[in-house]
């Protein structure tokens, strides 16, 4: 059976991405793509890479007949995302790539968005996205909402570790290098060439950081207590890629035995021999996350460190792998791309 996809925002980089992954999925044909910025123009005309590939011109979201569609992407920012989703056809299965539909309690949406959520009935269907961890209820989905890609790299990395009490719950630091794709398509003045290469920067420094608001729903949700971690991202010269560095107490080899044991029969995660470290250049283009464990020479203290692609398995390929199981395909159809390298 072939599934009829629409993507909207389509124009962006998480819309390329899901376009990019779409064209080798069996069983999935874009049907319709929006970008209301860029309607009337051809998809070649935005994204020449997509050129010898055959999809429907861009329109506007509102032209979309959804009575023909089984799955929409909605690949908007924030707010935006809401107030379409809102408008769409309530019987309609939606992927929702925006933060919009993460976090459970209107008010954190509030403390972490600075705006009041607009759609608190569909909040309360939304189930998080994070596929390895909720895989039962997204199968069961109307509405999955993606997570932020800083937090799945964050999670990988330290759900199981929580959940499995192996480490100090008090003590977890989380240092993460994140490409500037991560920011998005609109034009930004610090991120121009000349004021972002040969240089490398903290933001959101003090856990002021908007995906700081999924950590504490999940980490706190399973441990039964409030755990809040200290997490500074930083922005480095590169396009695509998050390196998350976590310092923990709790015994190395526990930590990587724990891991490994988690993910066992995960098939994007891979947990690496202990000692052994990942470079986001063995994710880039792919929906795998790398994980390495190592000890540190204070007893009792480890460092953990994850990998993988913002755009792939931090948004779009978990938007894949998540619309797989809702229209109950295979969940790697479309998604066992190797790495791209160098």
């Amino acid at each position: 059976m072939t599934h009829k996809i629409a993507i909207i925002g389509a124009s962006g980089y998480t819309g390329a991405e899901l376009i990019r992954l779409i064209a080798t999925h069996p069983n999935m044909e874009i049907a319709a793509l929006a970008a209301n910025s860029k309607a009337g123009q051809s998809m070649a005309q935005v994204f020449p890479h997509l050129r010898h590939l055959d999809l429907p011109d861009l329109v506007t979201w509102e032209q979309i007949d959804f009575s023909q569609i089984d799955l929409c992407f909605c690949a908007l920012p924030h707010k935006t995302s809401q107030e379409v989703i809102r408008e769409l056809p309530k019987t309609m299965k939606i992927v929702d790539l925006s933060a919009d539909f993460r976090l459970r309690d209107p008010a954190d949406y509030t403390k972490w968005y600075g705006n009041a959520h607009g759609a608190v009935e569909m909040q309360k269907e939304a189930v998080y996205g994070l596929t390895e961890f909720y895989r039962e209820d997204i199968a069961k989905a109307r509405l999955v909402a993606g997570t932020g890609c800083n937090a799945a790299t964050g999670q990988f990395i330290l759900r199981p570790l929580v959940a499995g009490a192996v480490i100090d719950l008090d003590e977890i630091i989380l240092d993460m290098k994140c490409a500037v794709s991560g920011a998005g398509r609109s034009l930004k003045e610090n991120l121009l060439h000349a004021e972002l290469s040969e240089g490398y920067n903290a933001y959101a420094v003090g856990g002021t950081h908007r995906h700081q608001g999924e950590f504490d729903q999940e980490f706190s949700a399973l441990a039964g207590r409030p755990v809040q971690v200290q997490f500074t991202p930083h922005l480095m010269p590169a396009n695509r890629g998050i390196l998350a560095t976590t310092y923990v107490k709790g015994d190395p080899q526990a930590i990587c035995a724990t891991l490994q044991k988690a993910y066992a029969d995960e098939p994007f995660i891979e947990v690496l021999p202990f000692g052994e470290t990942p470079s986001t250049h063995h994710v880039r283009g792919s929906n795998f996350v790398h994980i390495g464990v190592t000890g540190d020479r204070i007893p009792g203290r480890a460092t953990v460190v994850g990998v993988l692609d913002n755009l792939t398995k931090g948004s779009s390929g978990q938007a894949l792998q998540n619309a797989n199981l809702m229209l109950g395909e295979d969940e790697t159809a479309g998604l066992m791309l190797v790495p791209c390298f160098p």
